[in-house]
């Protein structure tokens, strides 16, 4: 958020003025100068105004691909079909529960972070670039710690690079895409044992309505609420969000 208000403050900074000083139906007119020691640092604080812009663009992607944003919303996902209701749980709650899980799993990550990288670069402390490379430290040990290591072998035999010698020559962008295929079949494992009793039921079901000569019936009429009061019995939720948590630490 710090960040993102410092963001706003340099636009508002560079660009308002410009824009108020001109006739309010004029276009804006953006000129790029390479000469004298000013211009060329007004060129790089551009620059480096673009590449935040950049980056903040990417969060959405930044927050699915590198926290525990995948598990959880599959997992959740897959509850919902294997209790037969297709609307129930909503797409909204479902991603805003994953969405604050995540934020309260990756709090010790994000505090890191504030504390060696934000900080110090908000103090003048850190260089920009700096600042980044302090910022990927946390976040690379929470994806090696959940990264199987089958995953990641794969995807530095892809990249065609030196065996590393240890986890921190590994380059980020192999710890990302190995980090998100053990995610996803975590999540699909997960899911596969949602899946199980709720199967039972359906098995069963069917075939005391088969038995009593009610084929024209849909199961899923029937086996839905026992699913449901299953659930609620066994306190679903409780169960599943604690299990989910605790697989990150």
């Amino acid at each position: 958020m710090r960040t993102v208000l410092y963001i706003v403050l340099l636009i508002s900074v560079f660009y308002v003025p410009a824009v108020y000083a001109q006739d309010s139906l004029a276009l804006p007119q953006i000129n790029l100068t390479i000469g004298g020691q000013e211009e060329s640092e007004g060129l790089v604080t551009t620059i480096q105004i673009i590449i935040l812009l950049t980056i903040l663009t990417l969060a959405p992607a930044i927050l699915i691909m590198m926290t525990s944003f995948t598990r959880l919303v599959i997992v959740f996902s897959l509850l919902r079909h294997a209790l037969g209701i297709q609307q129930s749980p909503p797409n909204q709650v479902i991603i805003g529960l994953s969405l604050f899980l995540t934020f309260f799993i990756m709090s010790p990550v994000f505090m890191r972070i504030n504390q060696t990288a934000l900080e110090p670069y908000m103090q003048g402390e850190l260089t920009q670039e700096t600042a980044l490379k302090e910022a990927i430290v946390p976040l690379r040990d929470f994806m090696l710690k959940n990264v199987r290591e089958k995953d990641l072998e794969l995807f530095i035999r892809l990249s065609k690079i030196e065996k590393p010698e240890s986890k921190d020559d590994i380059p980020t962008y192999t710890v990302i895409p190995a980090f998100v295929t053990s995610e996803l079949k975590t999540a699909f494992q997960i899911g596969f044992l949602i899946y199980l009793p709720f199967l039972v039921i359906d098995v069963v079901v069917a075939s005391v309505l088969m038995s009593m000569g009610m084929m024209m019936l849909p199961p899923i009429m029937i086996s839905m609420p026992f699913k449901l009061i299953l659930f609620v019995l066994v306190d679903g939720w409780y169960l599943l969000v604690g299990s989910l948590v605790q697989s990150f630490y």
